[in-house]
């Protein structure tokens, strides 16, 4: 089983910066794809990025593509979203999750995650 904890949420103004963590627990971080998703208020759950076991593969969801960057450090049994340039739009919890369900284009729908962070909320002020 893993454990997922997210920090590094917050307030920002538009065309700010935030980095957000996801900390994992046990010894099989490596073996899973890790993904973002967030969630707006009164909306679904959508995908951000996510990222393969070795970090060779990666995935964006047009949205957010040239703006945000996910990356891991398994060492640290840690992912991360680097994410710049952000508008008001961006304004939601942001989720982190894994799955062991095979990477193939990354475009991983919600259901397909096995385990899920309990959220971080970041805020884009215009």
């Amino acid at each position: 089983q893993v454990q997922l904890v997210e920090s590094g949420g917050g307030l920002v103004q538009a065309g700010g910066s935030l980095r957000l963590s996801c900390a994992a627990s046990g010894r099989t971080f490596s073996t899973y794809h890790m993904g973002w998703f967030r969630q707006a208020p009164g909306k679904e759950r959508e995908i951000v990025a996510t990222i393969s076991w070795s970090g060779g593969s990666t995935y964006y969801a047009d949205s957010v593509k040239g703006r945000f960057t996910i990356s891991r450090d398994n060492a640290k049994n840690t992912a991360y979203l680097q994410m710049n340039s952000l508008k008001p739009e961006d304004t939601a919890v942001y989720y982190c999750a894994a799955t062991r369900t095979t990477y193939l284009s990354g475009t991983y729908s919600p259901r397909n995650m096995d385990y899920w962070g309990k959220g971080t909320l970041v805020t884009v002020s215009s």
